[in-house]
């Protein structure tokens, strides 16, 4: 496999987010835009509320403190995920589109399906290392739904994150072979971030599987995705930018309300693993 170290650093924006916890149905949220989604927070004001209690921890306390933190979600159906992305990922510069994940291309919210040049739902930590499936859940979390270019999101496949490859088609920055895939340098942390949330968020104790990071590839339908040290590398190389922030508050705010912590605070990946 070949490898390209790339070390670059998007500038690290102050945490913005919102503390106000939204009660009712994640369909029916009112339809603002994400710079609609309320004025920013100061990220002491999260760690006064959201956060108390994971404050001052590591390693397995830190997780475990974590995990039930933002277990506490609405969860949304497979099919309110449609509407959701095209909140969450909606573009700032153009209200009508979303921007894709891999491709960074601004699209129509319109065009959702599958066909080709369409965007569809992508499973971040794919949905076979589980077998969770579309179930309500893990499969709906939006955390790690993204919309993709249908073509790039059948290239990546559910094969494991690392660096190497060949460049894939239609999606310059890119890279795949046999047995992983790298996403473009712009997203690479925001990819480990939701990796990260997962392995956090799903712990084994709510009938799904408990999901784990390694540093392995080829983890085929086993509850685990690889690489864990280039992920780490990944998050500390792409810290959170303001698109990335915005979307935490988005989901907090009208859809789960819960978090990402690792967005908030993406120093709890090293304090973890």
């Amino acid at each position: 496999m070949s490898v390209r170290r790339r070390f670059y650093a998007r500038p690290l924006l102050a945490t913005a987010a919102s503390i106000a916890v939204l009660t009712g149905v994640a369909a029916t949220a009112p339809a603002t835009t994400p710079s609609e989604a309320g004025a920013a927070s100061p990220a002491s004001a999260l760690d006064d509320t959201y956060y108390q209690d994971a404050l001052g921890k590591t390693g397995t306390a830190l997780k475990s403190s974590l995990h039930t933190i933002i277990s506490d979600q609405t969860k949304l159906s497979y099919t309110q995920v449609w509407d959701a992305l095209k909140a969450t990922d909606e573009d700032p510069s153009n209200a009508s589109n979303v921007i894709l994940l891999y491709t960074g291309r601004s699209q129509s919210k319109s065009t959702n399906g599958g066909d080709t040049g369409d965007w569809n739902r992508e499973h971040v930590w794919a949905k076979s290392h589980g077998d969770f499936g579309t179930s309500t859940g893990p499969g709906t979390d939006i955390h790690h739904l993204r919309p993709t270019d249908v073509q790039v999101n059948s290239v990546r496949g559910n094969k494991d994150f690392d660096n190497g490859g060949s460049t894939v088609s239609g999606a310059p920055g890119n890279y795949t072979d046999s047995d992983s895939f790298e996403p473009r340098d712009a997203v690479k942390g925001d990819v480990a971030r939701m990796i990260l949330y997962m392995a956090v968020r799903y712990e084994g104790d709510d009938a799904f599987a408990d999901l784990e990071p390694n540093d392995s590839v080829n983890n085929g339908s086993a509850p685990n995705i690889g690489r864990l040290s280039v992920l780490k590398q990944w998050s500390q190389e792409d810290p959170p930018d303001s698109f990335e922030q915005n979307r935490n508050d988005v989901i907090f705010d009208r859809f789960q309300h819960n978090r990402n912590p690792f967005i908030d605070h993406p120093e709890w990946v090293e304090a973890i693993w």
